[in-house]
């Protein structure tokens, strides 16, 4: 089965991914080259939980504001 691009990944997986790209740096012994490549993926990464985080709260907003008016009526 082929690997889900970053884009399909749930924001859990997504997470995962992230911390194990911050370990890998963190240690410090990764040549340049991969430690910029693995950087980038990394702020890829972090745009998409960033934009699935956002979404989430537009839609619990939406949801909260949807039960506010029902029970004001």
């Amino acid at each position: 089965m082929a690997e889900k691009k970053e884009k399909e990944l749930s924001f859990e997986e997504s997470l995962v991914k992230l911390e194990e790209i911050v370990k890998k740096l963190e240690v410090g012994d990764v040549p340049l080259d991969d430690a910029i490549d693995e950087f980038n993926k990394a702020m890829k990464l972090a745009k998409s939980c960033d934009e699935k985080l956002k979404s989430a709260d537009e839609a619990i907003t939406k949801l909260v504001k949807e039960v506010d008016f029902t029970i004001d009526e």
